[in-house]
């Protein structure tokens, strides 16, 4: 764990720590830790508490309101169809965000100690420990946060009646990618679907890093040229 002279203690907290890597932080993040334990990223047992989220927690603190939101558009006079469709049209949105951020912030090249810091926060410690299941899904209080512009992005770009039920989908498209993901790092699919996608995000840990950003479905890396080849396919 050597990097320009500095060494990283994976036995006191991590987090001020990866800074200090500066360019060779990339190389160290992306040489993955499977283990089930994870690492202490805060030496104050308050904001350690507040990375460690139960992938449980995600449905029970959202889908209520997802339904809440989704309730407001059928009381301001939409039917259940036209709800509907608002609905799946968020969730859609909801994959382009999530392939668009995946790719282009998550997996931004750092090399300054505060960029370093914030990377890590953001995804670096999931590649650098991808199997830690308390630090699977977003913690309650980032998405809360993150709630507000993206509430007001849509009130923005739609109208008052629509915009509960587009975002209360674009809520639940999120709530899907957060279990989704979970389910991929610890589950044993048996069916084909989920097997292959489980395959697929494992490929992105320990084989391909630059490559294959969707989590729920590979849909956007088709559209944009990100699906990595197969190694049938590479072979020959």
């Amino acid at each position: 764990m050597v990097a320009q002279g500095f060494t990283v203690d994976l036995n006191k907290a991590l987090v001020f720590q990866v800074g200090h890597l500066g360019e060779a932080y990339q190389e160290w993040v992306h040489q993955p830790i499977v283990s089930k334990e994870g690492p202490r990223f805060f030496e104050s047992d308050f904001w350690e508490f507040l990375t460690r989220t139960v992938w449980w927690a995600i449905p029970v603190i959202w889908l209520p309101v997802v339904c809440y939101s989704i309730s407001v558009s059928i009381w301001m006079g939409h039917t259940v169809p036209e709800v509907a469709l608002m609905v799946v049209f968020g969730i859609f949105v909801w994959t382009l965000m999530e392939y668009t951020l995946h790719r282009f912030l998550f997996h931004i090249k750092t090399k300054s100690y505060w960029a370093n810091t914030a990377h890590y926060l953001l995804h670096g410690c999931h590649h650098k420990h991808p199997m830690d299941g308390l630090r699977l899904v977003f913690p309650p209080a980032a998405t809360a946060i993150l709630c507000v512009p993206f509430w007001n992005l849509i009130k923005l770009m739609s109208t008052p009646s629509t915009a509960p039920a587009l975002f209360g989908g674009g809520l639940l498209g999120y709530v899907m990618y957060d279990v989704t993901h979970y389910y991929l790092h610890h589950a044993q699919p048996t069916s084909e679907v989920p097997k292959n996608l489980k395959k697929y995000h494992l490929n992105h840990h320990f084989r391909i890093q630059t490559k294959g950003f969707g989590i729920t479905s590979s849909f956007w890396d088709k559209v944009f040229g990100t699906l990595p080849k197969s190694k049938s396919a590479k072979s020959k």
